[in-house]
């Protein structure tokens, strides 16, 4: 970075044209956003039920959205989830009149019905440790609870968890070999396990069952958390450089959040309760790059008082440029990787952090510093036309 320590670009000669084009991001944005109502939004704010559910060979699509259908879940959204070959599948669906929780157990019963309707018993690929402790002590294939007290109950608790344990790594068991790969479970364990309980073709990954006024309650919360930050950062850097500065860090904020939020939703990621996280830290970060790059125009300010503020910008930007550089690429490096490696789970996270980190680091350039420039401009304007109605009048 040696040939960045003294460096003399013109960010601001073409400063007008970047305007412009981040003008029209936003508004592009907002068309997708909220007339177009791209944003897919997620459980936690919509209400409604999402399974993630793991089967034992690649299920068909197609029969799962017709087998929903019948059930009368017609609304019901079926995507492929996690890896290729992991079999996995999320399943998403408004709130029923009944409620959000029946809804979870029709999809359930639906799937059942085609997938392990010859079933009997307890399925060891979606109960629970306690219900596999409870079986297995009701069972005693280990003759353990003829002694009685909690050590035989304790007994029997363990190896529930050692199973559900395997599980938990495999998603779902695909036969009675990998059950028996639990520490502790004996070859009586597995034979008594065999005869009274099966291994379902379809493993439960993950449930969320949210109502509508809870959704409501979030989405509600979430947006007032975002506006509020950006209000907060607005004070802040009112408070300690002036209120040029702040209006500027401020619709630079601004329009990172509205860019980010519009490519979030072309490209159809899930809006949940982790994506406001991203969201608010998002704002933190842009801001944090717009207040470095603010307080050396501070500073600057203080040694040459006769400067226009435009020259002593572009002086500030080139000042700062090697530490700008420095710290948006470090961070890239830790928000890519979990962008590529971090699964599906935390993808959209990743993504707001990862683009917003290049947003917020041109935003902190071509946006924060000329709406600075533009409203120094504006009120020396004003006072210049106070000025001449007075000596007017």
């Amino acid at each position: 970075m040696e040939f960045l320590r003294d460096t003399h670009f013109d960010f601001m000669k073409y400063r007008r044209f970047w305007v412009a084009l981040s003008v029209i991001l936003v508004v592009i944005s907002i068309l997708a956003v909220f007339v177009h109502g791209k944003l897919n939004v997620g459980v936690d704010f919509a209400g409604g039920t999402q399974l993630t559910l793991q089967f034992q060979e690649e299920p068909a699509m197609d029969e799962i959205r017709g087998i929903l259908a019948g059930a009368g879940l017609d609304e019901a959204q079926i995507q492929r989830f996690g890896e290729a070959g992991s079999n996995e599948v999320m399943i998403k669906t408004p709130v029923a009149e009944e409620g959000a929780v029946e809804n979870q157990d029709r999809i359930l019963a639906a799937l059942d019905q085609r997938y392990n309707a010859d079933a009997r018993g307890l399925d060891l690929n979606r109960a629970g440790s306690g219900a596999v402790a409870g079986l297995l002590a009701q069972l005693d294939p280990e003759g353990v609870m003829e002694a009685g007290g909690d050590t035989a109950v304790a007994y029997y608790d363990g190896i529930g968890e050692a199973i559900l344990d395997v599980r938990e790594d495999l998603g779902v068991f695909a036969s009675w070999e990998q059950v028996a790969s639990a520490e502790g479970v004996s070859p009586e364990v597995v034979e008594a396990l065999r005869e009274n309980a099966h291994l379902g073709s379809i493993g439960l990954l993950g449930a969320e069952n949210v109502g509508p006024q809870i959704g409501r309650e979030l989405r509600t919360k979430g947006i007032l958390a975002v506006v509020l930050s950006l209000v907060g950062m607005l004070l802040y850097m009112w408070v300690r450089f002036e209120l040029r500065f702040g209006i500027g860090a401020v619709i630079a904020s601004f329009h990172d959040v509205i860019v980010v939020l519009g490519l979030y939703a072309l490209l159809d990621f899930e809006f949940n309760l982790t994506t406001v996280a991203a969201f608010l830290t998002l704002v933190g970060y842009s801001v944090n790059d717009t207040v470095v790059i603010f307080d050396r125009v501070r500073e600057n300010l203080r040694l040459t008082r006769r400067e226009p503020l435009l020259d002593l910008i572009n002086r500030s930007l080139n000042q700062t440029l090697t530490r700008t550089i420095l710290t948006s690429g470090t961070t890239l490096l830790a928000t890519g990787s979990l962008l590529v490696l971090g699964g599906d789970v935390l993808r959209g996270f990743a993504f707001v952090l990862t683009v917003g980190i290049v947003v917020g680091t041109y935003s902190s350039v071509y946006v924060a510093a000329p709406f600075a420039i533009l409203w120094e401009e504006l009120t020396s304007r004003r006072a210049t036309a106070q000025k001449g109605t007075s000596k007017a009048a």
